[in-house]
């Protein structure tokens, strides 16, 4: 059984920069990709960017890209999402998913869910 934990969420000014974890335990196989989603208040949960555990291919949203950048390091199963110039926009509860995804931009290609880190961006 694959279980995912974030870590790294906390409040920040508009303009600065945190880095979420996301720690993966249990068998990560190479078809896997683990993906970066949050969820506002009052709107629905939005894709942001995946990285395939194989190759390292990532994917972004166009909202996010060239602000964040999803990495990963294999050696520690952890992925990590590093959110620069952060708006006040960007709070949300941010999750991360572990899954065997094809597009990698969807909810349902993903299997396995953290409980989720709330990240505040003030103004």
């Amino acid at each position: 059984q694959v279980r995912v934990v974030e870590s790294g969420g906390g409040l920040v000014q508009a303009g600065g920069s945190l880095r979420l974890s996301c720690a993966a335990f249990g068998p990560m196989f190479s078809t896997y990709a683990t993906g970066w989603f949050r969820q506002a208040p009052g709107k629905e949960r939005e894709f942001l960017a995946a990285i395939r555990w194989s190759f390292g291919m990532t994917y972004y949203a166009d909202s996010v890209k060239g602000r964040f950048t999803i990495s990963r390091d294999n050696a520690k199963n952890t992925v990590y999402l590093q959110m620069n110039s952060l708006k006040p926009e960007d709070t949300a509860v941010y999750y991360c998913a572990a899954g065997p995804c094809s597009t990698c931009h969807r909810e349902n290609e993903f299997d396995y869910w953290g409980q989720g880190t709330q990240v505040t961006v003030s103004s």
